[in-house]
């Protein structure tokens, strides 16, 4: 993982390999000598080793250099391969294999491995399809390219059959890595497969108020507030969160508090939302935006605000009629008397 503050380069070299073996650093299918890492990402790649047909059986040690393009990061790993005989396969037994045990994605994606199995009891036998997994989690086996989830699965001897494990992980679990057991047993006998899910933190951000409402009511120099919640529903802390406005000019918005220094997974924020429309605003209906904005992920809400009359002034114009109908009253009486 490159935890620095730019992208690299990173080169690989195998200095030790000892005689008899084929080695090599391969990403995907292609053989590599260097991979470009962005700041604060990671990336796979895969040691490659083949002995001879002749290498004898035994321990074998190999080590394997990193290092940046300018040199001033270094690292090496010593790997140890143990090269024993190959052994006639057993009768009553399970063979249970997989191509790909580990599989990689964000919280919020649905993973699926596929299981090969070969019934080697001597006999026709009914499997049992077992698994422990994370809390929360929703774990099936099904039978490839099938919507249907099954508990057990039928061989004859000698057969094989294919088997999807599919995975969905709670929404709100970490990013990390998750092992899943799976366990196929007939009988005495039985075959574990080792599984494992690497969640990638995703980054997501979502804001809202209470009631779902995004209007107020205020008048013209008077400050209208709101409340705003702030949730992270992603599966990564999200840091430096910040607050911005899009406003009618003159107009004053301001945020307490003025910025959220690290939102953990699952927690939630209220920020109060102070709106004042300038002094010399008219009556009627406005637009204010207000926008939430973190490191890898935002969101953006559309205020609605009212501008009102004072009040003062409905007392001014209650007033003015009051003394309108006073003088038309007078002249009434004056005009009688002529």
């Amino acid at each position: 993982k490159n935890k620095g503050k730019r992208d690299e380069n990173v080169y690989f070299t195998i200095s030790s390999t000892p005689p008899g073996w084929k080695t090599k650093i391969k990403t995907y299918s292609f053989s590599v000598m260097s991979v470009h890492v962005p700041e604060d990402e990671d990336k796979n790649v895969q040691f490659f080793a083949e002995p001879e047909k002749d290498t004898k059986p035994g321990t074998y040690k190999f080590k394997v250099d990193a290092r940046t393009e300018d040199g001033k990061l270094k690292v090496s790993h010593h790997l140890q391969i143990t090269l024993r005989e190959e052994k006639e396969k057993e009768k009553g037994k399970i063979e249970l294999t997989t191509s790909y045990p580990v599989l990689r994605g964000p919280n919020d994606a649905k993973f699926e491995f596929s299981l090969d199995l070969k019934n080697k009891t001597d006999k026709e036998n009914t499997f049992n399809l077992t698994y422990k997994g994370p809390k929360d989690w929703q774990i099936n086996f099904k039978p490839p390219y099938e919507d249907k989830y099954i508990s057990s699965l039928r061989l004859k001897d000698n057969e094989s059959k294919s088997l999807n494990v599919e995975v969905t992980p709670d929404r709100f679990c970490k990013a990390g890595e998750y092992l899943i057991p799976v366990t196929i047993s007939a009988g005495d006998s039985k075959a574990e497969a080792e599984l494992k899910i690497i969640i990638t933190g995703t980054y997501r951000l979502e804001a809202g108020t209470a009631t779902g409402l995004l209007s107020l009511t205020t008048e013209k120099g008077e400050p209208g507030n709101i409340s705003v919640y702030v949730k992270n529903t992603g599966s990564a802390t999200i840091h430096n969160i910040e607050f911005l406005s899009v406003k009618p000019e003159n107009w004053k918005v301001e945020f307490k508090p003025e910025k959220i220094e690290a939102l953990e997974t699952g927690s939630l924020k209220q920020v109060e939302v102070s709106i004042v429309p300038a002094q010399e605003a008219l009556v009627g209906d406005y637009a204010v935006g207000l926008s939430i904005r973190g490191e890898k992920s935002s969101d953006d809400l559309e205020m609605r605000i009212t501008v009102k009359a004072s009040a003062a002034w409905g007392w001014i114009g209650i007033g003015i009629i009051v003394l309108v109908i006073l003088g038309l009253f007078g002249l009434f009486v004056s005009l009688g008397r002529r």
